[in-house]
């Protein structure tokens, strides 16, 4: 059993890299992320305050999330539907940010995180998976870049996917978010103390990879 937590800002790569990892050591990869990206678009689908406690914890009973490996990638399904690409666009990034500052959506979610890797090799990427999901991972890498950085992939990784938006849009929500993500009093987004800090902010994907795999390696022996 191999368990890997890669913790990080939004835009940093966590999920390339994480999904690259998985492939790597023939793991599977748990994104976190879009798990509380499902709830925040139950919230507003059902029209209720991602921001409220007591609705989301009146929603939550109702709320019906699924995880499937499919051709060796993740699928959620909300309601037996799958979420596809509709919980990818900025507006569902301040959602996520909002419920997962709730206790009652961290509890909700946080069974199904420590089941699946209960049972599996799996690599989770978030914002507090060394500290919170995983605490006894065996390996954790905390993943950043600078903002410039990963406001322009991640501008680049909306408008591949047609989502009509602007570099200072993402920007302004990116710095939001981590602000919201690091300040929250459940669970903030902060490095744990023994994750290895992983800075990509000059290095491409296949170098990225080589870096953690470096740290991977290392923990292990």
């Amino acid at each position: 059993m191999l368990r890997i937590a890669l913790d990080g800002p939004s835009g940093a790569g966590k999920s390339t890299l994480a999904r690259d990892i998985a492939d790597y050591y023939g793991i599977t990869y748990l994104d976190t992320g879009a798990l509380y990206r499902t709830v925040g678009l139950a919230a507003k689908l059902r029209g209720v305050d991602p921001h409220s406690e007591t609705e989301m914890t009146e929603l939550l009973p109702t709320v019906k999330i699924e995880v499937r490996i499919e051709a060796g990638e993740q699928r959620v399904y909300l309601d037996g539907e799958p979420v596809g690409e509709r919980i990818r666009t900025p507006e569902m990034s301040m959602y996520a940010s909002a419920v997962s500052a709730l206790p009652c959506v961290r509890e909700f979610l946080y069974e199904t995180q420590r089941g699946f890797a209960k049972s599996n090799s799996v690599i989770m990427d978030g914002r507090d998976i060394g500290t919170v999901i995983l605490p006894d991972a065996d390996v954790k890498i905390y993943l950043v870049a600078s903002d410039e950085v990963r406001a322009t992939r991640r501008l680049n990784e909306l408008k591949a996917k047609g989502i009509d938006t602007t570099y200072d849009e993402v920007l302004a929500d990116m710095k939001r978010r981590d602000k919201a993500d690091s300040g929250r009093s459940i669970a903030p987004a902060v490095k744990a103390d023994d994750a290895v800090l992983l800075d990509n902010s000059n290095l491409d994907r296949e170098n990225t990879l080589k870096a953690a795999v470096q740290i991977i390696e290392s923990k292990m022996k």
